[in-house]
């Protein structure tokens, strides 16, 4: 049976209320449901990314508590923070896996500046501290700076990449798009798809058919189930992404089945 890796983005960019309990409550439904990853920033109580990991520490000891869901946590997002304060959760005992942002990005109307000297500072911090990266590739220049690092650098394997479509100024989330980001992945890679600003599961769907191993799935994405209906917690986005991957003849994967199968330890 194929198995897929379902990893939860639980909380929007735009959330100005962050609140440890609410979150945790539902990255553990998520993962009573199918979730095998969840993917947080640290923030504050405001929801502004942050060097103070209080907030997200607390989350992630209530989630650590309930369940062995796989816990990774971004050096990026749009803010002001350096890179060396961005990696700030490279030393967390909790965080297992870590966001890698390899190139500058433009998200709509902000540009989330990635520049190599510091594409290569958080690649030598997260080897250091061991955490297993995953590659946010958002257009084909990014694939191929992370297939020169792969030869500078000694990654575990298989080396994990997202594919992120949607984001206005970059990759759209066409099939033709997506096709394209999946000739650029290196030979012996894994990928898998993050569809930002999603209206339907029509691009999840094309990605899993053309052998995707993650989907991310979240209310840092998008809180639409469909193209008319909004949902008010990550679980009814989880259990969707669980019936597409079932009827294609897959099942999610464990998080042991995920650590074995992208080198989490």
């Amino acid at each position: 049976m194929d198995k897929v890796l379902i990893s939860v983005a639980p909380v929007s960019a735009a959330d100005k209320n962050i609140v440890p309990e609410k979150i945790a409550q539902d990255v553990l439904n998520c993962a009573s449901a199918g979730a095998a990853m969840v993917h947080l920033h640290v923030r504050d109580e405001q929801g502004k990314l942050t060097t103070d990991m209080s907030v997200l520490d607390k989350t992630l000891r209530l989630i650590r508590k309930e369940s062995d869901i796989i816990i990774e946590v971004s050096t990026g997002g749009v803010s002001n923070l350096t890179i060396q304060e961005r990696c700030v959760p490279l030393h967390s005992e909790l965080v297992e896996a870590c966001s890698l942002n390899v190139g500058s990005t433009n998200l709509g109307q902000a540009v989330y500046c990635n520049p190599l000297d510091d594409v290569e500072y958080c690649v030598k911090e997260l080897l250091k501290m061991k955490k297993t990266p995953e590659v946010e590739v958002f257009e084909i220049g990014h694939t191929y700076v992370m297939q020169e690092l792969m030869e500078k650098y000694e990654f575990p394997k298989p080396v994990l990449f997202s594919i992120v479509l949607g984001h206005k100024g970059e990759a759209p989330p066409t099939p033709a798009a997506l096709a394209l980001m999946i000739q650029m992945i290196p030979t012996g890679a894994l990928w898998g798809i993050t569809h930002a600003n999603r209206r339907d599961f029509s691009i999840v769907a094309a990605a899993l058919g053309m052998g995707a191993s993650t989907v991310r799935i979240g209310f840092e994405d998008s809180n639409l189930l469909d193209t008319m209906t909004v949902v008010d917690t990550n679980l009814p986005l989880v259990e969707k992404t669980v019936r597409l991957l079932r009827a294609m003849d897959k099942e999610p994967m464990t998080p042991a089945e995920a650590r074995k199968t992208f080198n989490i330890y």
